[in-house]
């Protein structure tokens, strides 16, 4: 009988499906690359995990666990492709959807688009009963009005899914925990989504909208993973499949169909997951990580080897950056930002005579114009191909030639023509305003947490964030980018990396000096039971379980609050000093000021359970091979066209120093560096690449020669 000791990680993207398959035992580590199939997502893990086996002569019966991110819910929120859902609320609330916080995301669009509900007024059925503010019952529960307007949703209007979200039910469930057995007494196969289970936190409209999108995406998640678990059965696969959740950690397939809400950034967290665990291995305490795929960059901001997260979400935006245009959501996520700037990212002139980048995407099918797969508008990868920045011989490890003669002539038809340009000066615009907007993006995201980028490393990967790193570094005068081995599917190695893990929140309004400690302590003895079976049922086992505990607080007067660390449990009066001074240490890191002789008040408790993470490496036996290729025309920004020398990444041995300019090709991506860089291998494999700020004035005799290319 063969041992499972395999592990794979899987990330569909836009463009790409990333495989990592790790085996420790046997000291395998290989990595993978499709073209994601988005009519059938599984179609390409599927293909892609049976080359891994073949590679490696893996069985399936070996695989012990597969870990798998999805953009599923995402995308079916933006799309509005979701189920139909009806809504059960309390009487005389049905409309706190349409009414959210009463007010307008932009003030002076006086023809701003409200942003839409997912749940028609028609779907949402008021419900007699009603909770006061301490959980106790001013009027009992109307169940017969449940059973007549469930009726009515399901038999006159066919809903698929029912949201049940009654006023304060995050302070007591009893009435919505009732509802869901009338409800199941009459319809048992029904999907019910309980605001009290999804999201028990304060804030109605939040916790109501939250609700409702869980409703609304969980027919579809209920799809996918039956399909999917489906078609690795067939493969002959008999592990366990565990699914990435939004905070950054992993939970069961059962876990997830009962909440698809909380894998709504599922796919993005796993980059951040492996770039966290990247910065602890090298000691880099601040790191941007930096992940460019075919569709989107991603960054995020690490610190002390932990991603910052953030426990409230905006899914949808009818305006990107536009805070209050999208569906708020009471979720873990990694605190990150996205734009619609990718490798795929389509370039265009507008009618006023201006190049635009993005946000569309030629993603896999047809793909950029240099894939020869049908695409006719150049992208910011065909770009990336003129410049010299790829190899055309060498996409995929050689797997798939790129037709530079079909991005020439869609640069000059689509670009250059209309512009008024040559070739080359279109796509270097391509590039400088695909670079400012990742630019400026960050810059946004970092000044708005006070921080100064010049502290940080840059951390990129993914199949695009090397080509762009060092240009991004630059402009965000950067002086160190590190590069990981396998750059291009280390979002896979996230999954790998990632600990099973439980986040946990319970409602619970107090001043902190009148806090009734018993019923925190019950509070967060519930948690941690509830976490405790989830997690011991992920790990077969009894396991080591890490508990850390935080509380949402505010002084007393303020609208919003911010997450504190506080002492384990079980607390009490002599703790108030310690949670107090936490909250101040807190506030003051965030707003660089206190506010003295206030009250504090705690609006959430929290409880986040994990179990130990796996260390991985895609360290590799180095070819013996010459480490330099050859040596092509690449252009850098500020010196122009230079005669760039090629290195094979994987003949690159630790130890090794180099000089740059520079060319790092690997299978799944490549990286480009200027004359003002130095370079080495160090002991993880990893390209660490140093940037002089001084190196431009200098008046060394290369610079001026390498500024003397650009006249």
């Amino acid at each position: 009988m063969n041992m499972r000791t395999t592990r794979i990680g899987v990330d569909i993207g836009g463009t790409f499906t990333d495989f990592v398959l790790h085996d420790e035992a046997r000291g395998i580590t290989r990595t993978g690359k499709r073209p994601t199939t988005p009519e059938q997502p599984s179609r390409a893990i599927v293909e892609g995990i049976e080359r891994l086996l073949a590679e490696t002569g893996t069985s399936a019966g070996q695989i012990a666990d597969i870990v798998h991110g999805t953009t599923l819910i995402t995308n079916t929120v933006l799309e509005r492709t979701g189920a139909k859902v009806g809504l059960l609320a309390t009487a005389g609330l049905r409309d706190v959807l349409e009414m959210g916080r009463e007010s307008r995301y932009d003030v002076d669009d006086l023809f701003m688009q409200p942003v839409p509900v997912l749940v028609a007024r028609q779907l949402r059925r008021g419900i007699g009963g009603r909770l006061r503010a301490d959980g106790g019952e001013q009027e009992p529960l109307d169940e017969q009005a449940v059973a007549r307007e469930v009726r009515a949703l399901v038999e006159d209007h066919g809903i698929e899914a029912l949201a049940i979200a009654f006023m304060h039910a995050y302070r007591n469930p009893a009435h919505e925990r009732r509802a869901r057995e009338i409800v199941h007494a009459l319809y048992p196969d029904l999907l019910v989504s309980l605001s009290c289970e999804v999201a028990p936190e304060i804030r109605e409209y939040e916790r109501t909208t939250t609700a409702c999108v869980n409703a609304y995406v969980q027919p579809r998640v209920h799809g996918y993973l039956e399909r999917l678990g489906g078609d690795l059965a067939a493969l002959g696969f008999e592990g366990n499949l565990y699914i990435m959740l939004s905070g950054g950690g992993i939970t069961t397939v059962e876990d997830a169909k009962r909440y698809p809400v909380r894998l709504i950034e599922s796919g993005p967290a796993a980059g951040a997951m492996a770039a966290a665990f990247m910065a602890r291995l090298t000691d880099e305490e601040r790191v941007i990580s930096f992940d460019v795929g075919g569709t989107t960059a991603k960054m995020c901001l690490i610190e002390q080897g932990r991603p910052h997260i953030k426990h409230d979400f905006e899914a949808g935006r009818l305006r990107k950056f536009m805070q209050g245009s999208g569906l708020p959501l009471k979720v873990t996520v990694i605190d990150m930002i996205e734009i619609g700037s990718g490798g795929g990212s389509i370039a265009m002139a507008d009618p006023t005579g201006l190049m635009k980048v993005g946000p569309r995407s030629a993603s896999s099918v047809p793909g950029p114009v240099c894939y020869d797969r049908g695409g006719t508008e150049p992208t910011v990868t065909d770009a990336d191909l003129l410049l010299g920045y790829l190899n055309p011989e060498y996409f995929l490890g050689g797997e798939m030639a790129l037709s530079l003669d079909k991005v020439r002539r869609a640069i000059h038809e689509r670009l250059a023509l209309p512009l008024g340009l040559d070739n080359e000066s279109a796509a270097r615009g391509i590039q400088e305003i695909v670079n400012e907007n990742m630019a400026a993006a960050t810059r946004m995201h970092l000044a708005e947490k006070g921080k100064d980028p010049r502290a940080y490393t840059l951390f990129a990967f993914g199949g695009a964030g090397p080509v762009h790193a060092y240009a991004l570094a630059r402009r965000l005068k950067l002086s160190r980018i590190i590069v990981p081995m396998g750059a291009g599917v280390v979002s896979a190695l996230g999954f790998l990396v990632a600990a099973p893990a439980v986040d946990e929140v319970r409602g619970y309004v107090t001043g902190l000096d009148s806090a009734d400690w018993t019923h925190v302590n019950a509070i967060f003895a519930e948690m941690e039971h509830a976490a405790t079976a989830i997690l011991q049922g992920a790990a077969g086992r009894d396991a080591r379980i890490c508990l850390q505990l935080s509380a949402d607080m505010r002084y007393l007067g303020q609208g919003f609050e911010i997450t504190v660390p506080i002492p384990a449990a079980p607390l009490g009066p002599q703790h108030v000093a310690a949670i107090r001074q936490s909250f101040l240490d807190t506030y003051a890191e965030r707003f660089d000021r206190v506010v003295q002789d206030v009250d504090v008040e705690v609006i959430n408790w929290r409880l986040s359970a994990s179990l130990p993470a796996q260390h991985i490496s895609l360290a590799h036996q180095p070819v013996d091979t010459p480490a330099r290729r050859g040596e092509r025309e690449v252009f850098f920004h500020g010196f122009g066209n230079i005669a760039t020398p090629v290195y094979d990444r994987y003949a690159l041995k630790p130890g090794m120093h180099l000089q740059g300019p520079a060319v790092v090709e690997e299978r799944e991506s490549s990286c480009s560096f200027g004359p003002d860089c130095s370079f080495r291998i160090d002991a993880h494999f990893n390209l660490v690449i140093d940037i002089d700020p001084d190196f431009a004035l200098a008046g060394s005799a290369e610079a001026r020669q390498a500024e003397g290319v650009l006249q």
